[in-house]
């Protein structure tokens, strides 16, 4: 046979293999702008005798609105995408070439796990991988994208990459449902095991999508923010002298995101894990920064094991790519329930000191920063290089009630709601703070705005 021929006939085998992930890539990336590499690596699997073509991944680069990106794509219909020591070394080389090239990397999961027979082989392949994606971190951002199955050692691709997509046809775990469900004795769906029903226990997705198009946007608009592949600092088409007049009336997290961030908009992560605070990336004043804001309404967010798990995921973000952070704090202490006693509360708000130290911050009180929700998210000796605070902030020692019985200790209480305000008014109003150098201002809401881009201004050169 001619060797073109050849070519041709084995191109169309290798393309009908891969039909439908080459659609799933293309759905993303721009049109005819993805080119394969690695594309004739063939391995065979003993124990079913069969051949791996391309060796069950599709891997390459190509562009994403003109991002270039690494790709790397689990083919499902080859050993229904299992791994194999000869899967993961195609896969390192790309890692490899990200690395070298600086460039980001785009996978898309689809694997049942290990492919019988390979032993330790596939063992020593998945610890490569694992090696080179950590190689990567803080350096190159790392987006997965989730529309089947992801079970085994693969699932912790998913949790280690700076950015996940789920689809609702997602579905990752260790352990496929089936045996994780016997094992428990207790019957269970996909979709509750590691599906998008899950995301509020394990906090793994980032985003939950209808469809991989929607993604691409997404992606789009993090590469634009992130210093390593955007632009730090911009000219802001958005009014930088912009006022908003209703925050002196009334206030909320997501008025507050209107008000102060570009064109009111940011991009939020994992707002289906611990969402009472919301972790944003997105751009003040044309800075791109990180910001925590904590929801809570009236009462405040009582911190917990898993809003400490969120936000030192989020601190570990803006650290690797060097985003100043903007906290809006209507915080308290540790939640006193018996479930968070008994779990790993402390430890994790330990490592928030650690991850939190060595940022460029600044803090914004713009609900209640009691006990620990002060000393964490807006203290002068945390290293907060501006702390602001609204007039009708509330800063304070203990809240409320509690604070109220402390401080009148001995009185009797016919009317508790007068001592709560009598405490408030005594000993809540921010000019204590302030008196005592701890904030830098104390603001009216409407100028906010104005405030941190003039102190981001300042921090970020």
């Amino acid at each position: 046979m001619d060797r073109v021929e050849l070519l041709k006939n084995r191109r169309e085998k290798l393309l009908e293999s891969g039909s439908e992930i080459r659609k799933k890539i293309a759905s993303i990336i721009d049109e005819g702008s993805f080119v394969e590499l690695s594309s004739y690596s063939f391995s065979k699997n003993e124990f079913y005798g069969e051949t791996a073509e391309g060796e069950g991944v599709v891997t390459g680069f190509a562009t994403v609105e003109g991002n270039p990106c690494y790709i790397v794509a689990q083919n499902a219909k080859v050993l229904s995408g299992g791994v194999s020591k000869a899967n993961c070394d195609k896969i390192c080389k790309t890692l490899i070439a990200a690395q070298n090239n600086s460039t980001p990397v785009i996978y898309f999961l689809d694997s049942k796990g290990v492919q019988i027979g390979e032993g330790v082989n596939v063992l020593e392949g998945i610890a490569d991988v694992l090696y080179e994606m950590n190689e990567l971190r803080g350096n190159v951002p790392q987006f997965a994208v989730i529309d089947g199955d992801c079970f085994g050692s693969f699932a912790l691709i998913a949790a280690a990459c700076d950015f996940t997509f789920y689809t609702e046809n997602a579905c990752v775990s260790y352990a496929a449902p089936s045996v994780i469900a016997a094992a428990s004795n207790k019957p269970a769906t996909k979709a509750e095991v590691g599906g998008t029903a899950s995301v509020a226990a394990t906090g793994i997705a980032e985003f939950i999508v209808k469809n991989i198009e929607e993604i691409k946007g997404t992606i789009v608009d993090l590469l634009d923010l992130l210093p390593d592949t955007g632009v730090a600092v911009t000219d802001a088409e958005d009014d930088l002298n912009r006022t908003s007049p209703e925050l002196n009336s009334s206030v909320d997290a997501d008025s507050l995101i209107k008000a102060v961030f570009d064109d009111g908009k940011a991009v939020e992560l994992g707002s289906g894990f611990a969402p009472e605070v919301a972790c944003l990336l997105g751009r003040i004043g044309g800075i791109s920064v990180a910001s925590l804001m904590f929801r809570g309404g009236e009462s405040g967010v009582e911190l917990t094991s898993s809003i400490a798990e969120k936000i030192n995921n989020f601190l570990g973000i803006a650290a690797d790519y060097g985003l100043p952070l903007v906290n809006f704090v209507n915080a308290k202490g540790i939640s006193r329930s018996y479930e968070v006693g008994r779990s790993t509360v402390l430890t994790k708000i330990s490592n928030i000191v650690y991850n939190i130290k060595d940022l460029t911050k600044i803090s914004v009180v713009y609900g209640k920063a009691v006990g620990l929700g002060y000393s964490l998210f807006a203290a002068k000796a945390m290293g907060y290089d501006y702390s602001y605070a609204f007039c009708n902030a509330q800063i304070s020692l203990f809240d409320g009630v509690e604070g109220a019985r402390v401080e009148f200790d001995g009185v009797r209480f016919d009317n508790e709601e007068e001592f709560v305000r009598k405490y408030a008014e005594e000993n809540q109003d921010p000019i204590n703070a302030a008196k005592g150098g701890y904030i830098d201002n104390i603001i009216e809401p409407q100028f906010v705005r104005q405030y941190l881009i003039s102190s981001l201004q300042m921090s970020v050169r």
